[in-house]
């Protein structure tokens, strides 16, 4: 028997109550904790895995709360959801500080060019900060193998087959929102469950087994958003 149905990790970066009242929104009748308690989080039937901040701060105050072990355990073992930074500690290296990250996801966490340009000329500012559209992309059978960094639409925009459960109901280039200066590149394609272009395509949103994690911030994406959330939580891998 669970403690809690979604447990939120507390590891003392970025505002988690916006993820929280998310979830309250989308599933009222959960029992839904902020905690920075191993246990709570080893025993929660699902977790959600939010922060912001720089990759060296997170990775220290993580380790400094005991919480490295439970978070990995939780990666592995039950529905989990990643968000900004949750979805770049995932990973085995980041260029910010040059740290190590939790390594469950092999790839490295990239940070945008600084002379990048629009189709206009226009200078993109770091970091990239705003709305911007999402392409899903529809994986193979198995769900791993060859899903290529610019997917073909859908054709008329709808789910086809293959698309990851959490993108039900959610249209094809629906708009999240983003704040962040570095993006993640994994080493197996099969993972990328979306990208967005900033001015190319750089991936926002993974998927392994049980795992999902993206780059945006749902609680923050209105309607789209919140159907994500919702989706999450009705999510069973």
């Amino acid at each position: 028997m669970t403690m809690v149905d979604v447990a939120i990790v507390d590891y003392g970066m970025g505002n988690l109550r916006s993820v929280e009242q998310a979830l309250r929104h989308v599933a009222p009748t959960a029992s839904i904790v902020v905690t920075d308690d191993a246990t709570v989080i080893e025993q929660a039937g699902r977790v959600v895995f939010p922060g912001q901040g720089a990759m060296p701060d997170c990775m220290r105050e993580l380790d400094a709360r005991g919480l490295r072990s439970a978070v990995i355990h939780a990666s592995r073992s039950k529905p989990f959801l990643g968000i900004c930074i949750g979805l770049q500690m995932l990973f085995q290296h980041s260029a910010e500080g040059d740290v190590p990250g939790l390594g469950v996801l092999q790839g490295e966490v990239l940070r945008f060019a600084a002379n990048m340009q629009d189709v206009a000329g226009q200078k993109l500012k770091v970091p990239h900060m705003g709305w911007n559209q999402v392409r899903r992309i529809e994986q193979s059978a198995s769900g791993q193998g060859d899903a290529p960094l610019v997917p073909a639409p859908l054709e008329g925009g709808r789910l086809g087959r293959g698309v990851h459960p959490l993108w039900d109901g959610i249209e094809q280039d629906a708009r999240f929102y983003y704040v962040h200066s570095y993006y993640v590149k994994p080493e197996n394609a099969g993972l990328i469950q979306a990208t967005s272009d900033y001015p190319e395509p750089f991936v926002c949103a993974v998927a392994q087994e049980n795992l999902f994690a993206v780059q945006f911030h749902p609680e923050k994406s209105q309607a789209a958003g919140l159907k994500l959330l919702q989706n999450f939580v009705h999510w069973n891998p």
